[in-house]
């Protein structure tokens, strides 16, 4: 059996999406667990860039299965948008498989995401607006159309009926235009027709592969950091990125998840609102940020930067089962004299290793630094470790040491052949 979940460590943006690729040209089966369209990965095949929102990133090699999991909440109309412009980019030899049980996102979804966002206020979330926590929330109700509903069209158009009953009286409550059912219906009837041909219970495709000894790469959208359950609560998504939820989100055992590589950046980044404790404003963030291009995929926001946080990378790696790191951008903090990590937090005078469970107590913490030696080469082109300036290698074994992790992995630039592989685990 040769199973890896890829999984962001930090608050998303890692960088996934290059990792899952590389390991994607490998692999017979990949698998999207969870999210949706928020979520989004940028990939350089050929100095030429695909940026990816809902499509597993095998979808480049014709070999691979590519699924979209019970986890998921899938939007039909963004979905083929996807596919069209992949295929408009020559990208037509795929396979793809969408599970019966995900739920779908419709257009009132997106209204009530920016609705709620609007009237939080000052405690915004930062939510992309895509409809993705309502859909969740739809689906937690018990009042969400899944897709094996959403392909039969009396089925669709009656589970529509019933949704709407409920969804017109609480865009009526904000004060909101509501939604016709046969606008919504015959929109959409057609965009299921495309998608019918692509869906079946890819719980038992998943099965089945592991059981033939398939190698099965499970992506990860988003961070642990997001996580709905032990992220930065309420500045989470509205799902688990964990790999511990993986098994859920698939329909498959736990006993089949082998490996779980922790994805994270040589520092730190967030997009959005919420507590981040090693941020940094200065000279130095917007170096990182122009270097890095760390500006949103889906939404184009400049992300905010920090040092890297091994107290939050430790954190990941209790709750996820994180056995192997890949550390992405190393080559971005090329120039800089001096570069911190974060080893520790002082809440209220007091040293801990640990990320309290409440944005009181987070927003209170201070990080505790220590400063290593940078360097001033470039290393896009290097291609072993050996090769890396002493002070570069200096620095990941640091990040080795505070995490108790293996790093197998580091990424130096955006190309596949830009990685350096210290260690096999695929």
């Amino acid at each position: 059996m040769s199973t890896l979940v890829i999984e962001g460590s930090q608050w998303g943006d890692e960088g996934k999406g290059k990792i899952t690729d590389y390991f994607a040209q490998q692999a017979d089966v990949v698998v999207r667990s969870q999210g949706g369209n928020n979520a989004g990965h940028t990939i350089t095949i050929n100095n030429e860039k695909y940026a990816l929102r809902s499509i597993p990133s095998g979808i480049f090699n014709p070999h691979t299965k590519n699924i979209l999991a019970n986890g998921m909440v899938i939007n039909p109309k963004q979905l083929l948008e996807e596919l069209h412009g992949l295929e408009a980019r020559g990208i037509k030899d795929y396979q793809l498989y969408i599970s019966n049980r995900a739920h779908i996102v419709l257009p009132y979804h997106e209204i009530l995401d920016g609705a709620y966002e609007e009237y939080k206020g000052s405690s915004k979330v930062g939510t992309t607006k895509r409809g993705i926590g309502p859909c969740y929330s739809d689906k937690a109700n018990r009042i969400g159309i899944r897709i094996g509903n959403f392909i039969d069209e009396e089925d669709f158009k009656a589970s529509l009926e019933d949704a709407l009953k409920i969804k017109n009286l609480e865009l009526k409550m904000l004060g909101l235009a509501t939604f016709d059912v046969d606008t919504i219906f015959n929109e959409y009837k057609e965009y299921a027709k495309e998608i019918k041909k692509y869906v079946c219970d890819t719980s038992l495709l998943i099965e089945e592969e592991i059981e033939k000894c398939s190698k099965v790469l499970f992506e990860g959208a988003q961070g642990a950091m997001l996580c709905l359950d032990h992220g930065t609560y309420p500045y989470v998504t509205s799902s688990s990125p964990a790999a511990a939820a993986v098994p859920v989100n698939c329909g498959i055992a736990p006993s089949y998840i082998k490996d779980v590589l922790g994805i994270c950046k040589a520092y730190t980044t967030r997009v959005g609102e919420g507590p981040f404790p090693t941020e940094i404003d200065s000279d130095v963030a917007s170096y990182i940020r122009e270097r890095g291009h760390e500006y949103g995929t889906v939404t184009k926001r400049p992300r905010r930067i920090g040092w890297l946080d091994a107290v939050g990378l430790k954190y990941a790696r209790r709750v996820s089962g994180i056995n192997y790191l890949a550390l992405m951008l190393l080559d971005v903090l090329s120039g800089l004299d001096e570069i911190k990590i974060c080893c520790g937090y002082s809440l209220d005078g007091k040293l801990i290793d640990y990320v309290p469970a409440t944005i009181k107590e987070l927003n209170k913490v201070k990080p505790v630094y220590i400063s290593m030696k940078g360097w001033m080469e470039d290393i896009s082109n290097v291609k072993s470790f050996e090769e890396l300036p002493e002070n570069a290698k200096i620095y990941v074994r640091k990040i080795e040491e505070l995490t108790n992790t293996k790093v197998v992995l580091i990424s130096v630039g955006p190309n596949r052949t830009q990685t350096i592989e210290l260690e096999k685990i695929f």
